[in-house]
């Protein structure tokens, strides 16, 4: 498996090494010491999750302000274009962010580690989405920063208006938000 920190060296893409032939295919999927090695730190995951959303379905930018999640997150069925965003007040790449397209076909995975916002949006058709975190879903430390910021001026690669949760709409300004220190 083939790890590559990003534009911002926290984040990690995951690019698995596939065996194929006429009868299918098989890899890799997660691998805790290449995984470990990569980040450079130990991390227990406690909770997959599993989401299906149809052609522009953007979700988020969510982030748990307490008890916050790293997320290694992949696609099984479709195409997204998955984005970080730094919210570490203290990090040089506080506001920033990196994307990258995750899909069935390439099987790659990105890992978003605690302190960062993330968000995807559905380019294909239908896309299943999943996630392992490194801590519980806790609606109550919930945080959502609107997908549209200029602050933070995301390509999210759409032609039209994504279609959102009423609870991804009411998204606050980077400004707005409760940060990380």
């Amino acid at each position: 498996m083939k790890a590559t920190p990003l534009a911002i060296p926290d984040v990690v893409l995951f690019e698995p090494k596939v065996f194929g032939d006429d009868r299918g295919f098989f890899f890799e999927s997660f691998n805790h010491r290449v995984f470990t090695q990569a980040i450079g730190r130990e991390v227990e995951f406690v909770q997959d999750n599993h989401s299906k959303s149809v052609r522009g379905v953007l979700r988020g930018i969510h982030y748990q302000i307490q008890q916050a999640q790293g997320k290694l997150v992949r696609v099984t069925q479709g195409k997204v274009f998955d984005v970080a965003v730094d919210l570490r007040k203290s990090s040089p790449t506080f506001g920033k962010w990196v994307g990258a397209e995750l899909s069935a076909e390439n099987k790659h995975q990105l890992w978003v580690p605690p302190g960062f916002g993330h968000g995807f949006v559905v380019l294909s058709d239908t896309a299943e989405f999943l996630y392992k975190t490194t801590d519980y879903y806790a609606p109550e430390h919930e945080r959502c920063i609107i997908w549209n910021d200029p602050a933070l001026a995301i390509d999210w690669q759409l032609e039209v208006d994504p279609k959102l949760s009423a609870k991804d709409a009411q998204g606050k300004s980077l400004a707005e938000s409760s940060v990380y220190p």
